[in-house]
């Protein structure tokens, strides 16, 4: 498999691509829906709202912290987590400027 060539491409472009990869998987979303249900931090209950094993579950919080758009604490033996409220402001205004592009009337197909 090839590389992925990010380096030819803009940060902006390379910012869109990892938030969309984040939305890219049902778990994900059920997940940031969850917390945002929530409105707090949720240490351990995924497993049961999800609905899928532990690993799974672990994996997903890995990918989402990994872009910035949760963040997690260790409270005793467990890691709770929450939304990142800067970096979901952030992901929401780099996202609307690139899906709020309008297709200008060209004729073309």
């Amino acid at each position: 498999m090839g590389l992925a060539k990010t380096e030819i491409f803009t940060d902006k472009e390379n910012q869109i691509a990892k938030y969309s990869k984040a939305f890219g998987h049902p778990a994900r979303v059920a997940i940031l829906q969850y917390l945002f249900k929530l409105n707090t931090c949720v240490c351990g209950d995924l497993v049961d709202e999800i609905g899928l094993a532990q690993p799974t579950i672990s994996q997903h919080l890995k990918e989402l912290k990994k872009i910035g758009l949760i963040k997690g604490n260790v409270e005793g033996t467990s890691v709770c987590y929450c939304i990142d409220v800067e970096e979901w402001k952030k992901m929401k205004s780099v996202m609307s400027e690139f899906l709020n592009q309008d297709i200008q009337a060209n004729n073309c197909c």
